[in-house]
C-alpha cells in the first residue's frame, strides 16, 4: 500500500475530515495519487445530508470495489444506513463513523489479517481530543478549517445529521485558540469556524466563560490573523450580542450563513424549526441595519411534505425580500431514522418540486445577476488565495464573501488587496489594483 486517494462529498466538516484523513496517511509514508483508479487505497467520505450525495458514493463504491484495490467508506452513510450499507458491500475492506477517525492507524495496521473492519459510532457525550487536527494535509496554505462543534441537539424533522454526528459537543475554548494561534504562526491569514450549528457553542458547556461572542473575541486578538469566517448558523441562537460582535470586531467577516429553509410558518413548524418567519425577517433587517454591507447566504428546501403553492410563494417571496449572496437550494428527500422520514408522507409529486427548485434557482440567479452589476465601480478589499484556473488571474474573496478576480503576479498570493471592479462573469466580479 503506497498511494491512496480520497473522494469527498458533502459539507465543509467532511472536507476537514478527509484533510485530517490525508494527515495521517502521509505520515503512514503514503504519498496521495493523481487518480482514483491508480491509487492503492481509496477511502471515500461519504455524505448523508441529500439523497443524491449518498446515491453518487455508492455508484462510486461500485466502480471502485471493480479494481484490485484496498478501500474505506468512512463518515455519515456508515451510521445513518449501518448494517445495510455493511450488507451491501461485504468487499469493502474497512468502515469508520465520523468519531473514529483517530483509529485509522490502528485499521490499516490490522488489514493484514484480511478481515472486514467496522468502527461505527456510540455517540457518547465526548469531543473527540484524542484527534491530532495539525496533522490535517490542508489543501489551502492561506484559509484554514478549524472545527469548534460537533453534532446537533435541534432535530430537525428533516436533518440526519444528529444520527450521523450525535449530539452536540463543544470544544474547549482555550485549544480551539490555541490552534487558531498555531495556524496562524504557520502563515494561515483566514480561520473559518466549522459546526453544524456553529453558533450555538458552548450551550452545552453551561459555564459563565464559554459562548460564541468569547471565543470570536479571543480570535479577534490573534496578532497576524486577518480573518474569521464561520458557519453554519440557526436563525434561533443569532443573538444581538453576536450581531454586535460581527458589526465590532475588525477580523470578523461580514457575512452571516442564515438558513431560512422554508417560508411558511406551517412548514416551519412542521420542520421543527423553532421559529416563525416574521422572527426571522426581524432578525434580518436588525442584521441589515447594524452590519455595513453585510451580506447573507442561505439554505432552502423545496416540496417539503404537505407543502402547497401558497407555502411555496411564502418562501419566494421572502427570498426576494433578503436577496441571499449565497443559497444552497435543494428539492426535499426523505432521510433515514428522521422524523419526516417516519412518520411524514412525501406527497409532493417529483415534477412539482422540480419545477419549484427551478423557478427558485432562477430568481436566486437573477438576485446574484442584480448585486453583481451594482459592484462595478466599487473597491473591495480582497484576500487573494492563489492562481484561478485561467492562470493569468488571481483569485480571492472580500470579507462579505464575493468571489473576485484580478490580473497579478505570485507576489500577491497571501495578501489583502485592494481590487476596484470592473465587470462581472457567472457570480464572479472582475477587478484591477486600485
Amino acid at each position: 500500500m503506497k498511494t491512496y486517494f480520497i473522494k469527498t462529498f458533502g459539507c465543509q466538516m467532511n472536507e476537514l475530515d478527509s484533510d485530517l484523513i490525508s494527515g495521517i496517511l502521509l505520515k503512514r509514508g503514503l504519498k496521495q495519487a493523481k487518480d482514483i483508479f491508480l491509487a492503492d487505497l481509496v477511502i471515500i467520505n461519504t455524505c448523508s445530508v441529500r439523497e443524491l450525495a449518498e446515491v453518487k458514493a455508492i455508484d462510486l463504491i461500485h466502480r471502485v470495489l471493480k479494481k484490485k484495490v484496498y478501500i474505506g467508506v468512512v463518515g455519515c452513510m456508515v451510521n445513518a444506513r449501518d448494517e445495510n450499507l455493511i450488507k451491501k458491500f461485504p468487499k469493502v475492506n474497512f468502515f469508520i463513523g465520523t468519531k473514529n477517525f483517530s483509529k485509522l492507524d490502528e485499521i490499516l495496521d490490522n488489514l493484514k489479517k484480511n478481515e472486514q473492519i467496522v468502527k461505527k459510532d456510540n455517540f457518547e457525550k465526548k469531543y473527540l481530543e484524542e484527534v491530532d487536527y495539525f496533522i490535517a494535509k490542508r489543501k489551502s496554505k492561506i484559509k484554514a478549517f478549524v472545527s469548534i462543534i460537533r453534532g446537533c441537539d435541534n432535530f430537525c424533522t428533516y436533518c440526519i445529521v444528529p444520527y450521523t454526528r450525535g449530539p452536540q459537543v463543544s470544544k474547549d475554548l482555550n485549544s480551539i485558540v490555541d490552534e487558531c494561534k498555531k495556524l496562524t504562526d504557520l502563515g494561515y491569514k483566514e480561520i473559518t469556524l466549522l459546526g453544524q450549528n456553529v453558533n450555538s457553542y458552548g450551550l452545552d458547556i453551561k459555564d459563565n466563560k464559554t459562548s460564541f461572542v468569547h471565543l470570536l473575541e479571543k480570535l479577534n486578538n490573534i496578532k497576524d490573523l486577518q480573518r474569521i469566517r464561520f458557519l453554519t448558523s440557526h436563525p434561533k441562537d443569532i443573538s444581538k450580542e453576536l450581531v454586535y460582535a460581527i458589526r465590532d470586531l475588525d477580523k470578523v467577516c461580514n457575512f452571516l450563513h442564515f438558513p431560512m429553509q422554508a417560508g411558511s410558518n406551517r412548514i416551519l413548524k412542521k420542520m421543527n424549526r423553532k421559529y416563525l418567519i416574521e422572527e426571522y425577517l426581524e432578525k434580518i433587517d436588525f442584521i441589515k441595519a447594524e452590519i455595513p454591507g453585510v451580506t447573507l447566504g442561505t439554505d432552502i428546501i423545496v416540496g417539503f411534505p404537505t407543502e402547497t403553492e401558497d407555502d411555496f410563494n411564502e418562501t419566494i417571496k421572502c427570498f426576494e425580500k433578503v436577496k441571499y449572496l449565497s443559497a444552497f437550494i435543494f428539492a426535499y428527500s426523505p432521510r433515514p431514522k428522521t422524523v419526516a422520514a417516519k412518520h411524514f408522507i412525501d406527497d409532493v409529486p417529483k415534477e412539482i418540486k422540480l419545477k419549484r427548485l427551478q423557478t427558485l434557482l432562477d430568481l436566486y440567479k437573477n438576485i446574484l445577476n442584480k448585486e453583481y452589476q451594482s459592484d462595478i465601480g466599487k473597491v473591495f478589499d480582497v484576500l487573494v488565495e492563489k492562481k484561478s484556473k485561467r492562470n493569468k488571474f488571481l483569485k480571492g474573496f472580500s470579507k462579505n464573501f464575493k468571489k473576485i478576480v484580478f490580473e497579478g503576479d505570485d507576489n500577491f498570493i497571501g495578501k489583502t488587496q485592494k481590487i476596484k471592479i470592473k465587470n462581472c462573469h457567472n457570480q464572479t466580479l472582475i477587478g484591477e489594483i486600485f
